[in-house]
């Protein structure tokens, strides 16, 4: 599904990523663990071309290294941003609607899915997403980028802030996407979370990958675990 060589990305002089490996397979879900500021969020970042990535990035089989970040969605990759950037003045409807591209037709999720999954949404789609809780509005971000029908989700932070009712719903629709067929790459600060819904997991340290194994692995991995992720 995606395949990330040698990815390098900087912030002006600052070199951020120094050489991430990462794969991601069909209806896997990869999460990418570490502390703030290692680069986690510039990996998702860099794979949809803000900041331009140096290395190689292949998804389904195509470069796409050095395209647009409007190119790299057409080709199925969908991303949800750490600040969820839903449109507050629009409402819920309205903020799904914008998930879909133009000229689609058949796609894995729809309006009467979101709504079954999520009612509390439904019993808000006149409301302006503005007046939504965080999580409300975290529900609201991800089900919009699914509008789109990707083939991929990269999913940056989705628990931060969240109530831990809250952080158990987006759990569950996390599994829920992976069982729709479509894979996740997931930056997540909650390990407890990451541990329980992933196939896969990466630990960052300093720009680079430090760790990459099961979850099981990383809980056997006590090295790791204190160096990299303990505070």
């Amino acid at each position: 599904m995606l395949e990330v060589r040698d990815l390098h990305a900087y912030y002006g002089k600052s070199h951020i990523l120094q050489g991430v490996n990462i794969t991601v397979g069909d209806n896997e879900i990869v999460s990418i663990l570490g502390r703030n500021g290692v680069g986690r969020s510039t990996t998702l970042k860099a794979i949809m071309g803000d900041p331009p990535p140096r290395g190689e990035i292949i998804f389904e089989g195509r470069p796409i290294a050095g395209l647009k970040p409007y190119e790299i969605a057409r080709l199925g990759i969908g991303y949800v941003p750490e600040e969820r950037a839903i449109f507050p003045t629009l409402t819920v409807t309205q903020n799904l609607l914008m998930g879909v591209k133009n000229g689609q037709k058949a796609r894995r999720w729809s309006l009467d899915e979101t709504w079954r999954l999520f009612p509390q949404l439904l019993a808000r789609a006149d409301a302006p997403g503005g007046a939504l809780s965080g999580g409300e509005q975290q529900m609201l971000t991800i089900c919009r980028t699914l509008m789109g029908d990707p083939n991929l989700i990269m999913i940056d932070e989705p628990t931060e802030g969240l109530a831990p009712q809250m952080v158990e719903r987006i759990g569950e629709l996390l599994q829920e996407i992976a069982r729709r067929g479509i894979s996740i790459l997931l930056v997540e600060q909650r390990l407890v979370i990451a541990l329980r819904i992933s196939h896969r997991i990466y630990v960052m340290g300093h720009g680079r990958i430090v760790f990459e194994g099961t979850s099981a692995e990383l809980m056997a991995n006590t090295s790791v675990r204190r160096e990299w992720l303990e505070v």
